[in-house]
């Protein structure tokens, strides 16, 4: 791996899906962390989130969308309204955000969270 800035983010911003998921890590609640033994886990759709900074700190709601081409998260509520009344979503970056409830619904995801790395 390169110490330099542009190799960086060249790697990041042209990362392929699998390392873009990655790094949509989300830390956990301390609840959590103490019942899964982890300190963070990739944050997917119908996790419910906390955003710890910017606009709308201190807002929970449920994940509607990850955006993985543009490292963001479209979190339930945490919107705008456009001059023309619209009500558009407000993009927030997963490194603001932490993880309150856990959507279980996924088999793999139950696997991922039961390995210990």
């Amino acid at each position: 791996m390169s110490k330099q800035p542009r190799k960086q983010r060249k790697s990041f911003y042209g990362a392929p899906l699998h390392q873009r998921h990655k790094s949509m890590s989300v830390t956990l609640s301390p609840e959590l962390r103490e019942e899964h033994d982890r300190r963070a886990l990739p944050v997917r759709k119908g996790d419910t989130v906390k955003v710890l900074r910017g606009d709308f700190k201190d807002h929970e709601g449920k994940v509607e969308k990850v955006d993985l081409k543009n490292y963001r998260l479209l979190v339930e509520g945490a919107s705008v309204q456009k001059p023309d009344g619209n009500q558009v979503y407000h993009p927030v970056h997963p490194s603001n955000t932490m993880i309150m409830e856990l959507s279980l619904d996924d088999e793999e995801r139950n696997k991922i969270i039961e390995r210990k790395g």
